[in-house]
Parts: structure tokens; sequence; C-alpha cells
């Protein structure tokens, strides 16, 4: 099962996202990409917090990448929280990791300025740099 829950905080909006991200629940997914891209939204980041993800497949990583593109496009940015170290490896074999800003939690993705580029670089202890 897999849900997406939505928060509006002052920094941004963060998505939870729950369970198995894949071909049967990809739609929730990208339900809450055409809201948050519909023109009456404010120009703020999208957080997606990971941490409940279980699982995501070729689907879900594609949705991610629009959502991304869509952001973008608004000049927005997306920053993904507490991201499971099995999608961590799939992001870095798929070149991913260089698309998508990632960091250790919600608050920690909310609170960060814009990284040029949208990266954002971890030593293996978790530094950012």
């Amino acid at each position: 099962m897999f849900s997406v829950e939505v928060a509006h905080a002052p920094e941004g909006v963060v998505w939870v996202l729950r369970g198995e991200l894949d071909l049967h629940s990809v739609f929730q997914l990208h339900e809450a990409g055409e809201v948050e891209l519909s023109p009456r939204r404010e120009a703020c980041p999208v957080v997606i917090d990971c941490a409940a993800l279980t699982f995501c497949d070729s689907t879900g990583l594609s949705a991610l990448v629009l959502l991304h593109q869509g952001l973008a496009a608004q000049e927005r940015a997306l920053r993904l929280a507490a991201v499971p170290d099995g999608l961590a490896q799939v992001f870095s074999v798929t070149g991913l990791d260089q698309l998508f800003a990632t960091y250790t939690n919600t608050g920690e993705a909310l609170s960060m300025s814009s990284v040029p580029g949208g990266i954002v670089r971890r030593d293996l202890d978790g530094r950012a740099h």
C-alpha cells in the first residue's frame, strides 16, 4: 500500500511517501504533482520525505524525474529527505544522484538555501559539501 501525505510549511511543501512506489501506485504521486504544479501554487520548494518509502521501481523513478523537471520549469526546487540506503544506491547507479538534492531529514531540507545545480554531495559520515 502506498500513500502521499501533503503538508504545507512556511519554508515549503512537504510530501511524506509511505509504502511501495511502483506501477500500481505511481498515479498517486502524479496526482499530487498535478496539484503542486498548478499555476496557483506558490514558488516554494517541495520536500519529499522518503523515510517510510519501502520500494521504488522504474516508474517511481520516472515520476520523480518528471516532478523535478516540472518544478524546475517553475524555478522551484525538489528536495529529497531521508532517502533509504537502497534507493540512494539506485540513484548512484543511475546517475540520479546528480539530479536530486538529498538531505538527511525534512528539517534540514526545509532549512537549506538553494544549492547551485540542486546538488548536495555528502561524505560517508553524512556531512554536506
